[in-house]
């Protein structure tokens, strides 16, 4: 970060209410520059069909170029492209692609607005922010649920979220931080910029396009004033008992020592969200017992356990440690297991002729990402699983270029010897202290 990106972060941290009215020029060649080669080199292009490497050829020229329409107002966003990728439930989601350009002025501002809105935020939000991840996220979890007397969580989903968005209002929240004209135009040229599917411009009114670079900033700024600032402001000074709230992008979970005070924050929840545009899906947003006290309660009733909850690609379950104490024992979601799984047929059948060697390399790249962010303590069964379904799908598809000689399992397992598969491991260690939101 620049020394003068530094000072706007120092001005933000030191003065929460002050508008920025003055940081266009903070947009310069060289953060743009920076913003280029921070670039995944393989996205895909936009609706202008420029490529990562086409630009390389003459970056400097083209940022150049690219900084002199910044300044003199000239530049223009370009309509995004709309692709579709399917989802868990057979659906399609729906993803906008800007230009390389428009990713290039995007990257860059947000570098500029983190250093202000990182001193907003709060303990609560981890989602595409610098130094934080899932990860945090889910470790917090841990802490929130078996350091405090919690009794009840709120898993909670919004439909549609990006989608949803109200323009309007997502542009009055971003005024209360920045004043500059030049700053709020670019921004509003991004949501209103339209999108190309097949061949048609379509115009819309809501969201902001999921696809973009800035889309996360934006959707978090939105959901800090909507959820995180109400709660933590408004909300917990009226519970009767500790509460708390973990957020990942649009996923979110609320904890409770209450159940009386998670009830009525739900049926709030749903009116303050109505006013903002936002709906929770009726099917996936729930209050579950959970905790050490209501693990104990249902044990000693005879009900067996407290209902799990998902968040993260993770079921959360009640559980007793070796030693007696309660625990928080995590699976891989089972549509999660499955989709990934789908995912690695698909990649079996699309290189089936392949070389056997490359075709090993591939899949251990993808067990390899699948332990990186499943390989939490307690889910080695969840890995297990997925790295026997991966051998007999790699085998399933080995054994149809054969033509017509079955391959038995002993001839696989020694194929398997010549080129192993990556075997499941624990890549995350426990949560340590940290901070409780």
């Amino acid at each position: 970060m620049s020394t003068t990106i530094s000072r706007i972060n120092e001005l933000a941290k030191a003065n929460k209410r002050m508008r920025f009215l003055s940081i266009a020029h903070l947009l310069t060649v060289g953060l743009l520059v920076n913003a280029f080669y921070s670039l995944r080199r393989r996205a895909s292009p936009g609706v202008d069909g420029v490529t990562y490497s086409q630009y390389e050829v003459k970056a400097v020229e083209n940022i150049a170029g690219l900084h002199d329409r910044l300044k003199s107002g000239r530049y223009r966003a370009q309509p995004l492209r709309r692709i579709y990728i399917p989802k868990g439930d057979g659906r399609q989601r729906p993803l906008s692609i800007p230009s390389l350009e428009d990713k290039i002025v995007q990257k860059a501002m947000v570098e500029l607005l983190n250093a202000i809105y990182e001193e907003d935020f709060f303990g609560c939000s981890y989602g595409f922010r610098p130094r934080r991840g899932a990860q945090d996220a889910l470790d917090e979890v841990g802490r929130v649920i078996c350091r405090r007397n919690i009794t009840c969580v709120l898993e909670a989903d919004i439909r549609s979220y990006f989608d949803t968005i109200v323009r309007s209002d997502l542009m009055e929240m971003i005024g209360k931080r920045i004043g500059d004209r030049s700053i709020l135009r670019l921004i509003g040229k991004w949501l209103h910029v339209g999108v190309i599917d097949d061949g048609r411009l379509l115009i819309t009114k809501t969201g902001t396009g999921q696809g973009q670079v800035i889309s996360p900033l934006l959707a978090n700024i939105y959901l800090h004033y909507v959820l995180d600032e109400w709660f933590e402001q408004e909300v917990k000074p009226r519970l009767r008992g500790e509460a708390y709230e973990i957020r990942y992008a649009d996923d979110f979970i609320l904890c409770f020592q209450s159940r009386e005070d998670a009830e009525k924050v739900l049926a709030v929840l749903t009116k303050r969200f109505a006013k903002y545009g936002l709906t929770l899906h009726p099917d996936k947003t729930r209050l579950i017992d959970f905790g050490a006290e209501e693990l104990a309660k249902y044990e000693k009733l005879g009900k067996g356990k407290p209902g799990a909850f998902d968040f993260l690609g993770f079921t959360h379950i009640a559980k007793r440690s070796r030693r007696g104490n309660f625990c928080i024992h995590v699976r891989t979601m089972r549509k999660r297991l499955r989709r990934s799984l789908k995912a690695v047929a698909t990649w079996c059948r699309q290189n089936m002729h392949e070389p056997v060697a490359e075709q090993c390399q591939g899949l251990n790249d993808k067990l390899r990402g699948h332990y990186q962010y499943y390989g939490r303590p307690t889910n080695f069964r969840s890995l297990s699983e997925f790295y026997r379904e991966v051998r007999k799908n790699w085998k399933k598809w080995l054994n149809r270029r054969t033509r017509g000689k079955t391959l038995s399992w002993a001839d696989y397992e020694s194929l398997l010897r010549l080129h192993p598969l990556l075997r499941p491991r624990i890549t995350r260690a426990w949560a340590g202290l940290g901070s409780l939101v």
